[in-house]
């Protein structure tokens, strides 16, 4: 399974697949997260990080980046090795359980991509509800999932409404089953807890479906 974990990321090598695209809109999210935010020290978490091709490629076009203090977490340890790898200076790679609180601290940009067509939907609707307890006052959080039937993104960001945060963008495009939400806390962060968010239930890329979730 860490083989196939890893030959997920082959799929960014051919410019034409969603993965690609998908990650150009992250990158842009992340990058626009960045640059809105106010001076100083700026907190960034990322849940299944993979080998954290997102985070760094926002990072790179960032032109504060001694501001950014990162953490990714990422059970595979060939991703970490990559990750690790190619990694920047103030972004730490864990590698560890990307499904409970204690491997965060609240942040000011959250990514939970590559985690919501993995779990089960009562999960995303759990993560999503607890989310605030990740984020500082105003964060911003970048998500995908599929929207494959039954496209469950329609529910998705009903919760993210209902969890105090709005709306800042949705892009997905014709011919492609990715879609990248991404919301702003305009509620308050949740008090911290340590608990669970999510059982991770999804396979790894068999080169018979699309590697998008």
């Amino acid at each position: 399974m860490t083989t196939n974990w890893v030959e997920w990321h082959n799929a960014y090598d051919d410019p034409t697949s969603g993965l690609v695209r998908r990650l150009a809109h992250v990158r842009r999210r992340v990058l626009t997260a960045l640059r809105d935010a106010p001076a100083g020290e700026i907190r960034l978490i990322s849940m299944c990080a993979g080998q954290g091709l997102d985070v760094f490629g926002a990072v790179a076009e960032f032109d504060r980046t001694d501001d950014v203090v990162g953490r990714l977490v990422e059970l595979d340890p060939e991703n970490v090795a990559a990750a690790k790898a190619r990694g920047v200076p103030g972004i730490e790679i864990v590698e560890g359980d990307a499904s409970v609180t204690s491997a965060y601290y609240p942040a000011d940009v959250v990514l939970a991509c590559g985690v919501f067509g993995n779990v089960s939907d009562e999960d995303v609707q759990r993560t999503v509800t607890l989310l605030p307890m990740l984020c500082r006052p105003g964060a911003t959080v970048v998500w995908t999932r599929h929207h494959e039937a039954p496209d469950l993104t329609p529910s998705i960001r009903e919760w993210f409404a209902a969890a105090g945060f709005e709306e800042l963008g949705f892009d997905t495009e014709p011919g492609y089953s990715y879609s990248v939400g991404t919301h702003r806390l305009v509620g308050e962060p949740l008090p911290w807890q340590d608990t669970k968010l999510f059982d991770f239930v999804g396979k790894p890329f068999d080169g018979r479906r699309s590697p998008v979730s």
